[in-house]
């Protein structure tokens, strides 16, 4: 294991947790947003869908560690950015420019609610990385100040 090794999977795990704060800011932003750019098979615009960050672990192998040629010792990394399949809700707005005919708006399927809930898990997971990354630099501080004295 070597000096920097804490820091670097605080700095994955802060790199992670920023873009999932970035998608889910996009998410909020685009909670009323009713044309993203396609079009169902009627011509119709197709309004935003939620999208969602999935984390995996890095994959370290264990007799790599034991041998010291491991690049890494773990962490998080973004697997990939995934878009919430479920149905867009109708809400009642003939005046909307994409009502349809019976007046029928289709909302983008964004819970604000649970927007601001998952901002502020990943708000507090960043949190809890930084204070990681500090306690990780702090140890190898005081490493290298026992080597200097």
């Amino acid at each position: 294991m070597g000096l920097f090794t804490g820091i670097e999977i605080s700095g994955s795990g802060l790199t992670a947790q920023r873009l999932r704060l970035d998608v889910i800011a996009g998410n909020i932003a685009n909670a009323e947003t009713t044309r993203s750019g396609q079009v169902d098979q009627n011509g119709r615009p197709i309004p935003y869908r939620c999208k969602r960050v999935v984390f995996e672990a890095n994959n370290v192998d264990f007799g790599a560690v034991m041998r010291g040629v491991a690049n890494s010792w773990g962490g998080v990394r973004v697997k990939e950015i995934v878009e919430d399949q479920s149905p867009f809700p109708l809400v009642y707005n003939p005046d909307h420019p994409d009502a349809n005919p019976h007046g029928y708006v289709l909302m983008p399927n964004v819970n604000v609610l649970q927007e601001m809930v998952d901002l502020i898990s990943a708000s507090r997971a960043y949190d809890a990385n930084v204070t990681a990354l500090n306690a990780s630099k702090e140890m190898c501080t005081r490493a290298l100040d026992i080597g200097r004295g």
